[in-house]
């Protein structure tokens, strides 16, 4: 299983990307990451912690270490390999990307 360190806690312990799961001191604390803008308690997360882009459970992440956290999650998720499972992840990509640039 893939372990990927992201930083350490106030208190020491270690923040970490195992498997498909975000980790303080080797236990599950959440399986995926939420940007703060859509986060509701976002104006008390930003108060407290100004430089914060991304929560992942209880944790507040900054960019880059959300950067790191999406790519160690995505690395642990297996490659598609049925035909149809590919086109709705081709057509998903598709669709966000022109819901970025407007069109609709």
């Amino acid at each position: 299983m893939q372990v990927t360190f992201i930083r350490n806690t106030s208190d020491g312990r270690a923040i970490e990307v195992i498997g498909p799961y975000v980790c303080v001191a080797r236990e599950p604390v959440a399986d995926g990451i939420v940007e703060i803008a859509t986060h509701p308690n976002r104006k008390a997360i930003l108060a407290s912690v100004p430089n914060a882009t991304h929560m992942a459970g209880p944790l507040v992440l900054t960019a880059e270490e959300a950067s790191a956290v999406r790519g160690a999650l995505a690395a642990a998720q297996p490659a598609p390999v049925e035909p149809s499972e590919i086109d709705r992840r081709f057509r998903e990509a598709y669709n966000t990307r022109s819901r970025r640039e407007g069109i609709e």
